[in-house]
């Protein structure tokens, strides 16, 4: 597996509200032709990919983007993301821009509703009232739907650890 896009989403640390976000595609080189399976599931072209930048590059403008808002936390759905990076990066011989604090928003969302499952984005959003917005394992649109999530996660004034 390799990453195919980059979504991320900054929200402010007191309000959680979005401030700003970060989206590319990356294309892969272990896998350059797009499964059947990852065009059905992530809604991603064949010539989106093509057109995209290196992983290499695209780390560089995520980093260079992420730092204007610095400090800042890495959270994501489970761990399949920062897995994920952190071997594409060490693939691509990029030092891991993350440092070691990361976010299970998956399993803080579980912990704050006392369910011991962990639910999907759309799971969650649906539980709280929400429906989900945009394509389901799009990088950007599954970023903008966990900063949806967050204020039923932290409470108003809740500082995240590591922001």
């Amino acid at each position: 597996m390799e990453i195919v896009e980059i979504g991320a989403v900054v929200v402010c640390p007191e309000t959680l509200q979005p401030l700003n976000e970060f989206q590319t595609f990356v294309r892969p080189v272990l896998n350059p032709t797009l499964t059947d399976f990852c065009r059905n599931l992530t809604n991603i072209t064949q010539l989106q990919i093509d057109s995209a930048p290196s992983f290499v590059d695209a780390m560089a403008d995520l980093i260079d983007w992420a730092n204007g808002f610095a400090p800042f936390v890495f959270c994501s759905w489970g761990n399949y993301d920062r897995t994920q990076f952190e071997s594409d990066c060490s693939r691509h011989e990029v030092e891991y821009p993350f440092g070691g604090h990361h976010i299970n928003v998956k399993a803080e969302f579980a912990s704050v509703i006392g369910r011991p499952q962990k639910p999907s984005v759309p799971a969650a959003l649906h539980s709280v009232g929400l429906t989900f917005s945009g394509s389901h394992h799009r990088g950007i649109d599954d970023a903008r739907n966990i900063a949806r999530l967050l204020p039923y996660i932290f409470p108003p004034g809740h500082r995240v650890a590591g922001s």
